[in-house]
């Protein structure tokens, strides 16, 4: 080993590298050229149109709502996920209070936590249809038919611009709680009983400890969910296919940049337009994850 450490070293890496560069690498590098392109999806030899479809980008009005939308998909969308998902977890592992001198959570908490996580093994678009029949707008909808029992007129969920966009985040949240319950439960397992019990004895109150124990000490794993949850929000493409109206109405109500991307290459066949806004994805992304893993940067707490 002290006389071929190197060669054996890219023995074991030149077969996952070349798997990474073709697979990754190499498609990145594509997307990046022929949005510099005026490529329809047949040519082999595309025209070259330097940073043209770039700044059609900036004038396109439909981008900038979709990028609207993105915002308001961050905003939302962690800071739900995240608020449910830390409530349930605290309940499941510390909410049931002190027992026989361990803290413990409540009454059927390894039940409740398979129930949390059931929708991590649906697909999404099977999450798409099963919403469709909860929001379908006469008295077979399930919110429709239990508003129907108070008199409630039905409520054309993702029919109204003003509320669809908010009726999908609610599904991407549904969708979401379950796998970071298990995330901080597991976080949550990883903290000394101990720390709990000297709190209690210290009078500390359910708030206290969560706010003053818990948070500080999951501060890594929820910097990593916020990073993950904002990635998500600049996804959302299969619920928006599934289950908006028009795919992304109505009236681009719901419309995110991978519906667009989808419909600009596969309806309107401008795969080099399509690529640029694959481009401006990508960097809005990266941009997202850089800045949030610097301003949420802070000291581990050593247990």
């Amino acid at each position: 080993m002290r006389h071929g450490k190197y060669p054996f070293i890219i023995g074991f890496l030149i077969a996952p590298v070349t798997i990474y560069v073709t697979f990754v690498i190499a498609p990145y590098l594509q997307a990046f050229y022929l949005a510099t392109t005026n490529w329809r999806g047949v040519s082999a030899n595309p025209k070259f149109i330097g940073l043209d479809n770039f700044e059609r980008l900036l004038q396109d009005d439909v981008f900038w709502k979709a990028i609207r939308h993105h915002g308001v998909l961050l905003l939302v969308l962690p800071l739900a996920a995240i608020a449910i998902a830390l409530f349930f977890a605290f309940l499941l592992n510390v909410g049931g209070g002190s027992r026989g001198g361990m803290m413990t959570g409540v009454w059927g908490s390894k039940f409740y936590r398979v129930v949390f996580f059931f929708p991590q093994v649906l697909a999404i678009v099977i999450i798409g249809v099963i919403f469709q029949r909860v929001y379908a707008p006469d008295d077979s909808g399930l919110l429709n038919g239990f508003l129907g029992l108070f008199g409630v007129d039905p409520v054309l969920f993702m029919a109204s611009p003003d509320i669809a966009l908010y009726a999908i985040i609610a599904v991407l949240v549904w969708q979401a709680v379950g796998f970071y319950v298990v995330l901080f439960s597991a976080g949550m397992a990883s903290i000394p009983k101990d720390i709990y019990e000297a709190a209690v004895l210290d009078g500390a109150s359910r708030s206290s400890m969560f706010f003053r124990v818990t948070l500080p000490l999951l501060w890594d794993t929820l910097q990593v969910a916020w990073v993950y949850l904002g990635i998500a929000a600049f996804d959302a493409f299969a619920i928006v296919q599934v289950l908006s109206v028009d795919q992304g109405g109505p009236d681009g109500a719901t419309t995110v940049l991978g519906m667009e991307i989808y419909r600009n290459a596969f309806s309107y066949s401008q795969f080099g337009y399509a690529s640029a806004m694959g481009v401006a994805l990508f960097f809005l992304t990266i941009t997202f994850a850089a800045l949030t893993l610097r301003v949420s940067r802070r000291e581990t707490v050593e247990l």
